[in-house]
C-alpha cells in the first residue's frame, strides 16, 4: 500500500470547484496532454455514487484502459476506485474544503499498489515522481480553468 497526497488552493467557490470536478469532462482538462486521456464511456456526465467510468490513457508509454467506479459520494467529497486497470489497487479520494466564499482547498489522497509484486516495489520512487508531475499539471489546469472564468 502506498499513499500519495496532494493539496492546493484555488480562488473560486467550493460549489464551482465541486461542479467542475464532478463533471466527467474535467478528466480530459486536468490530465497532462501527453497522456492522451479519453473518456470512453460514462453513464452520466455528472458523477453519481455507483457510476462506472471507462477511460483510456497513455501511462508510461503504453496505452491502458482504466475502469473505475464512484464508490462514495458525500457533500464536497467523493471517492473513485479502479475496478480494472494498470494498478493492483487505486482508490482516489477527492475533498473540496471551503476556505471562504472565494477560495477552496482541493485535496487528493490516493491509496495505490503497483503491479508486479516485489519488482513493482522497485518503481515506488518513480511512481511518486510521476504522480507528483501529473498532480502539479492538474493543479495548474484547475487554476487556469476556475480562476480565469
Amino acid at each position: 500500500m502506498q499513499i500519495f497526497k496532494h493539496a492546493f488552493n484555488v480562488k473560486c467557490s467550493q460549489e464551482k470547484a465541486w461542479n467542475f470536478y464532478t463533471n466527467t469532462k474535467h478528466l480530459e482538462v486536468v490530465t497532462p496532454k501527453k497522456m492522451n486521456l479519453k473518456v470512453i464511456s460514462a453513464e452520466n456526465s455528472i458523477f453519481k455514487e455507483g457510476q462506472e467510468i471507462l477511460i483510456e490513457a497513455k501511462i508510461s508509454l503504453i496505452k491502458n484502459k482504466w475502469h473505475s467506479k464512484i464508490t462514495s459520494m458525500k457533500q464536497f467529497e467523493y471517492t473513485d476506485e479502479m475496478l480494472k486497470g494498470p494498478f493492483n489497487r487505486w482508490k482516489h479520494n477527492h475533498k473540496f474544503q471551503k476556505i471562504n466564499e472565494k477560495e477552496t482547498k482541493i485535496i487528493d489522497e490516493i491509496d495505490f499498489e503497483l503491479p508486479y509484486g516485489i519488482i513493482g516495489k522497485l518503481f515506488k520512487v518513480y511512481a511518486f515522481k510521476q504522480l507528483d508531475k501529473i498532480f502539479e499539471y492538474r493543479k495548474m489546469a484547475t487554476i487556469t480553468m476556475l480562476e480565469n472564468k
